[in-house]
């Protein structure tokens, strides 16, 4: 199977002769992504296709890449002797090195109208390459999983090109990553070329397009995956901002509502204003000079107390000691100003007329006495 990946051109310049020189990076290793109808599997939509770098940078391989021909956009057909005068402009080298998990080839453009368009801004690069896939699925030594893989790589060419596959980041100067299309490998006349057409599945519709068209809609459709994700990811970051502005207003609603507790009903201050007059009035009972502006209710029975028994007594205690021994000089007040608590509190003496019944006895002896004597006159009586 035949492919052409677009790949990265850097360092350029011009020597003396004019010819331009430049270096490339034409291969990497991991997993890139294709179109099922790319690597004759139509019934898949994507195919996940990983190249190990012991296929990437397998002698062989790297030989491939040496001394091939630079072409000006990929020929209809594979460069070969019978037809390397009408397509290449250029060449590789054969000083191949491995740069972290690219293949770098220096290359070389001899052609001047070629060149004109290079400084003009044709500046991406796109290799072309044959290789076997193995469609056994698998997991790559970092996790990834992969449907098949690239097997026995060699290089046809490098094509210059004005838009290659991975886009507009693929330029002089800038490594990126590269993406894949067949080409064609017939050698049929130049009037048969116009029938050899690829089918690219977009959206679940088979459409027959040119290679160059397929390489168009699989750009636009990574394009399009690129911006659904920044999309979506702006759509997470504006649902997570929704979230926290909503448990804000929860948290404030939740502070409105405990404030309006807090808010006391008409009778309820009514309630509280007796409550407080009465304190009032029950502290000025028990200490007369006590002294009650400004003082909280509890302040109000610790300086009583403290005007009744002395500040040593309550010194150091705690308010529940404090509020009971207020309580007991409550109660102390309360008795002294009420006459039948007096009463009651110097004793209750139950009275069953013994007494009335002896008085009356004694006043009856006295009158039959006065009556015995009377007859002794006055003197006597």
């Amino acid at each position: 199977m035949q492919f052409t990946d677009a790949v990265t051109v850097a360092g350029t310049r011009r020597r003396e002769d004019g010819y331009l020189v430049a270096d490339a990076r034409i291969a990497r290793t991991g997993i890139q992504t294709y179109l099922g109808s790319e690597v004759g599997k139509p019934d898949m939509s994507t195919v996940r296709v990983y190249r190990p770098g012991s296929e990437v940078f397998a002698e062989d391989t790297l030989k491939s890449a040496a001394h091939r021909p630079v072409t000006n956009d990929h020929p209809p057909e594979m460069v070969t002797s019978e037809n390397w005068k009408k397509f290449a402009v250029g060449q590789t080298s054969d000083e191949i090195t491995g740069e972290g998990i690219f293949i770098r080839v220096p290359l070389m453009v001899s052609d001047e109208a070629t060149i004109k368009d290079i400084e003009a801004g044709k500046q991406e690069l796109s290799a072309g390459y044959t290789c076997d896939l193995d469609f056994t699925a698998g997991v790559t030594p970092t996790g990834e999983a992969y449907d098949a893989m690239q097997k026995n790589i060699r290089i046809n060419h490098v094509a210059i090109v004005r838009a290659g596959r991975a886009g507009s980041k693929v330029r002089i100067g800038d490594a990126a990553p590269w993406g894949a299309a067949p080409i064609t490998t017939d050698h049929k006349p130049e009037e048969d070329k116009i029938m050899n057409l690829k089918t690219v599945t977009v959206d679940g519709i088979p459409v027959e397009v040119t290679d160059q068209g397929a390489t168009v809609i699989a750009t636009l459709l990574q394009r399009l995956a690129d911006s659904t994700s920044k999309f979506t990811a702006a759509d997470a970051a504006h649902l997570t901002a929704i979230a926290a502005k909503d448990a804000e207003l929860a948290k404030k609603d939740a502070e409105i509502d405990a404030l309006k507790a807090k808010v006391l009903s008409d009778v309820d201050i009514d309630k509280r204003v007796q409550e407080r007059a009465d304190l009032i009035a029950l502290a000025g009972s028990i200490a007369k000079d006590v002294k009650t502006a400004g003082l909280s209710d509890a302040a109000i029975r610790k300086a009583v107390v403290a005007a009744k028994l002395g500040d040593a007594v309550i010194a150091g205690k705690p308010d529940a000691y404090i509020d009971a021994r207020f309580d007991i000089l409550a109660e102390d007040a309360k008795k002294t100003a009420d006459p039948f608590a007096r009463a009651v509190a110097d004793g209750v003496h139950q009275n069953d007329g013994g007494d009335y019944r002896a008085q009356a006895e004694k006043a009856k002896q006295e009158r039959n006495r006065s009556l015995a004597d009377a007859w002794k006159g006055t003197d006597a009586a």
